[in-house]
């Protein structure tokens, strides 16, 4: 399979996953169950193809540039969801899948920095820090911001590592996925104890009473079919169709289907 294959994938696994999400209250339970279970595929595979598509960009600073764009995007996008379509209920969220692959891509060129330049890549590790304290600093001592932005809406300008929308844990998974891309047996096993590990947290602290995130294990065949091969471009349609979609369910939810 290309990553264009992958991501069209991903892209459909994501749209069911959203429909469960927005959708949950008209939904049977165990059809918003199944629906989330399958949508746990998605993002791993989006991850899975940023890292390979990291290793064969021309432009790295560039790459990076539009996933901080995107990151910002998202989340004037939120506020202004919020502010224009205000519900009493579940509202739109916070959706920045954005984020986490901007932190895997800093990580990794940092990482290879180290081994080729220690001192620069040191100073690249510094920033990082600098960057957390930054985000600690602004959130707690800014009155406006302490008092009137969520961490949510915050780690989308100054990035957070651990508070994004999916975590440290898959951020770490994210570089994993790119220093192993030319060991599929290590990838697959390292892949399926991150699965494993998934199902363990949940088991004991998962908010939905039944451990889902492990269903992320039906993406890693679809990984190991990876040819090499990028296929079709469509880069921005990916960009555009990620708050669109999410935009257009949200909506229909809340003022469409809601009684």
């Amino acid at each position: 399979m290309t990553t264009f294959a992958l991501k069209i994938t991903a892209l459909v696994l994501m749209v069911l996953d959203h429909v469960g999400l927005y959708f949950q209250p008209f939904l049977p339970p165990w059809l918003f169950l199944l629906l989330r279970l399958i949508g746990r595929g998605s993002f791993p595979l989006f991850l899975f193809c940023m890292a390979q598509g990291y290793a064969h960009t021309h432009s790295r600073k560039a790459y990076l540039l539009r996933l901080y764009i995107g990151s910002l995007f998202m989340t004037a996008f939120t506020l202004a969801i919020g502010h224009l379509f205000p519900t009493g209920g579940f509202g739109y969220g916070n959706h920045n899948i954005f984020l986490p692959m901007l932190l895997v891509g800093i990580l990794i060129s940092t990482l290879e920095t180290v081994q080729r330049d220690r001192k620069k890549g040191l100073w690249m590790a510094a920033s990082i820090f600098a960057v957390q304290v930054l985000y600690f600093a602004v959130s707690h001592f800014v009155p406006f911001v302490k008092y009137n932005v969520s961490g949510d809406i915050l780690t989308g300008v100054i990035p957070n590592l651990a508070l994004n929308e999916y975590g440290l844990e898959f951020v770490i998974l994210g570089v994993l996925m790119y220093f192993l891309r030319e060991r599929k047996d290590l990838f697959a096993a390292t892949y399926l104890l991150f699965c494993a590990a998934q199902f363990g947290f949940e088991a004991v602290w998962g908010e939905l009473g039944f451990p889902i995130q492990f269903a992320m294990a039906i993406a890693l065949p679809l990984m190991l079919r990876y040819n090499g091969q990028k296929g079709r471009g469509m880069k921005w349609f990916f960009y555009i169709f990620y708050p669109a979609h999410t935009f257009l369910l949200f909506y229909l939810a809340n003022f469409v289907w809601q009684p």
